[in-house]
């Protein structure tokens, strides 16, 4: 079976098979792309990864069987320029009030409340993080890396990606409380009330 740096490598001389790359990773880099910056940005950041891919493939270190990591890497570059971009789009959904139209169930209109809520309250724990630990944890969830490919396209050692981690996960893991916290008041509040 064909990995990766073979083909990387049979593009050195027949560039038609770098397209083997694309085919392969193009939706993934696309849906990375669009969760980290949006549709407008989404398709640019993916076109533009290729390219920069296509024109450094001779930089590609063939160590690694698995061409992911130096992708995500090389779009994770891209998409720091679009970081604005993506703290606007964040803060947009964490100080959205969804109202949407709902039914006239009470417990499914509490459903949706709280969804929201759960919703917007991780999406400004996530644009409270430092751009490096969103970064991180962005990869590990959204792009599917391991720490090791998370280094590699970040082009730090795997002990900094650690650390990086577990910042971002004991934060957003604070926020996840302090959001059951206020969701219990909250209900113990109704229960009160509906005594």
């Amino acid at each position: 079976m064909t990995n990766d740096s073979d083909i990387i490598r049979r593009s050195r001389e027949r560039p038609a098979a770098f397209a083997e790359l694309y085919d392969k990773y193009a939706r993934m880099i696309y849906r990375y792309a669009f969760r980290r910056a949006g549709e407008s940005a989404a398709e640019d950041v993916m076109a533009g990864t290729f390219l920069a891919a296509f024109e450094g493939r001779d930089s590609f270190d063939h160590a690694w069987d698995d061409a992911r990591p130096w992708l995500f890497g090389i779009a994770t570059n891209l998409l720091r320029r679009h970081h604005r971009t993506e703290a606007k789009i964040l803060k947009i959904i964490a100080k959205s009030s969804g109202r949407d139209a709902y039914t006239d169930s009470t417990e499914q209109i509490a459903e949706q409340l709280d969804a929201i809520a759960t919703t917007s309250a991780l999406a400004l724990a996530l644009c409270k993080l430092s751009p490096v630990d969103r970064e991180c944890i962005l990869l590990y969830a959204w792009a599917d890396l391991t720490y090791e490919g998370i280094a590699q396209a970040t082009n730090v050692p795997v002990g900094t990606v650690r650390s990086r981690m577990n910042r971002a996960r004991r934060k957003l893991k604070d926020a996840a409380a302090a959001l059951r916290n206020n969701t219990e008041e909250a209900d113990h509040g109704r229960t009160q009330v509906t005594a």
